[in-house]
């Protein structure tokens, strides 16, 4: 565990936590025991997060009698599970028309409508789980500050209703309604999203998981995922995650390790892992609140290249986030969340800018963590009888809601079940690697320098989409 690390912006105000994971947790939790040797399973996943532990959930829900064991190389929720937003929303992670091209339209509104009902499917199990992840249905706010975000906002809002979400387009007044952000000149609403915690979602999960009789073994790092093989000497062996402390056997082995899935052995250029930065405010007085509003507790989001992420938190707070620096060369991760000090000041300039009324609230922390980014912007859920081997991941930042479907399709996928999830059109989505390094961290810096300097070009009045982020999104293959 990292030591405890403080940055201080004003020496008037108390010092800021930098990592310790993030802030969604209170303390860090004692690790569950590590695997004590090798062992055999039924179904081995590899990840604690999210979609290890939903996959795992409904396997179990389906068939009681399955060994399921999930190693984790830290604890419950270490990743992108227990550092993110708090959006549990159903945006889709992925490119609706590109999948529609290829898959048909009838395919993608059906992924969608899964997506949307998966919002509630996670409330729902929590309550019957008795997991307390403050869960507040409040939708999220939409809003443009600048006349080429409004205008990349109305584009926005037609293309979710395109796609079946009942999104509904608000002035800037009523926008001011919900919160008094400053300078907002459009905004729209969609419903599909609540506010959680989402360390205890993630935590409240493991404990289920445990309760219906999975194993899970934390402090143990798998080092290499292989499947199952065939020779003369013995028909087939089964596919094996092996680790320092033992081998795990078992006929499926499903990997779900999202943005740290380049340090296993081949997988490198499979998936990049983008960093995304948090900050979260001490906590805000009643009378404050009173003059921001926020009563819904809507999550927030803009129509900048730089996007920023928010919400109210369980504990009267504001958390917002955004990219900063977006990656580390040769796909480095971050340690125990620990953020640039830049970074949690370019946070803070963006809160003070979006919600003045808060600069004199202590920014009480900051961390940071990696979402995975296929090289085609597309998650996807694939299981390969013949290895042995599944896996799911991609979500390009919004997978809170998409874990729970993936894995739901991961399970139906493991025991052989043909259902509607499982015809969905990213199951079996396959995309080209990454390219090599440096190519890979040059092109990946310059795309986004390129956003930085698209937004400062609209913030100067510019009335449509800035040129320099049109050619940065046709570069990247991002989504538009």
């Amino acid at each position: 565990m990292a030591e405890r690390s403080m940055v201080r912006h004003n020496p008037a105000m108390p010092a800021t936590v930098n990592g310790q994971v993030s802030h969604w947790f209170d303390e860090l939790p004692a690790p569950r025991p590590a695997l004590p040797g090798d062992r055999d399973a039924d179904v081995c996943i590899v990840g604690a997060g999210y979609t290890g532990l939903w996959t795992a959930y409904y396997l179990k829900q389906a068939d009681p009698s399955l060994r399921i064991t999930v190693l984790e190389s830290r604890f419950a929720g270490f990743g992108a599970s227990g550092r993110n937003g708090g959006w549990l929303s159903g945006l889709a992670p992925g490119d609706r028309h590109r999948m529609a091209t290829r898959h048909g339209r009838d395919g993608v509104l059906a992924w969608q409508r899964a997506l949307n009902a998966a919002v509630d499917e996670v409330i729902a199990v929590a309550g019957r789980e008795g997991i307390d992840a403050g869960a507040v249905k409040g939708g999220t706010l939409e809003i443009a500050r600048n006349p080429a975000q409004a205008a990349r906002l109305t584009d926005a809002l037609a293309q979710e209703r395109s796609w079946g979400v009942e999104v509904t387009e608000l002035t800037k007044e009523q926008a001011a309604e919900r919160i008094r952000f400053d300078g907002v000149i459009a905004a729209y609403h969609n419903p599909h999203c609540a506010r959680i915690q989402p360390a205890r979602l993630a935590r409240g999960l493991a404990d289920a998981v445990e309760r219906h009789g999975v194993t899970i073994h934390e402090e143990t790092p798998v080092t290499e995922i292989a499947g199952a093989v065939s020779s003369s000497r013995e028909r087939s062996s089964a596919a094996r995650a092996v680790t320092e402390r033992g081998t795990v056997r078992a006929p499926l082995v499903l990997r779900a390790t999202e943005g740290f899935t380049p340090a296993l052995p081949g997988l490198r250029r499979t998936w990049l892992p983008m960093n995304s930065s948090m900050i979260a405010t001490a906590p805000i007085s009643a009378p404050l609140w009173d003059e921001i509003g926020w009563r819904g507790c809507e999550t927030v989001g803009d129509s900048a290249h730089g996007f920023f992420y928010a919400q109210r938190t369980t504990d009267d707070r504001i958390a917002i986030g955004g990219r900063s620096v977006p990656y580390r060369y040769g796909s480095r991760t971050d340690v125990d969340g620990q953020v640039p000090t830049r970074t949690i000041q370019r946070l803070t300039d963006v809160l003070h800018s979006i919600l003045p009324q808060v600069r004199g609230v202590p920014i009480a922390h900051g961390w940071c963590g990696v979402l995975a980014v296929p090289r085609d912007w597309q998650a996807g859920v694939v299981l390969d009888r013949a290895s042995g081997l599944g896996w799911a991941g991609g979500y390009v930042g919004h997978g809170v809601t998409a874990t729970n479907l993936a894995g739901r399709t991961l399970a139906d996928l493991a025991l052989g079940r043909d259902t509607a999830i499982t015809g969905l059109p990213w199951v079996g989505h396959r995309t080209r690697n990454w390219e090599p390094e440096p190519l890979r961290w040059l092109g990946v810096r310059s795309l986004y320098a390129a956003y930085q300097a698209a937004d400062r070009h609209e913030a100067g009045g510019r009335r449509r989409t800035s040129p320099i982020a049109r050619l940065a999104d046709i570069v990247t293959g991002k989504p538009h």
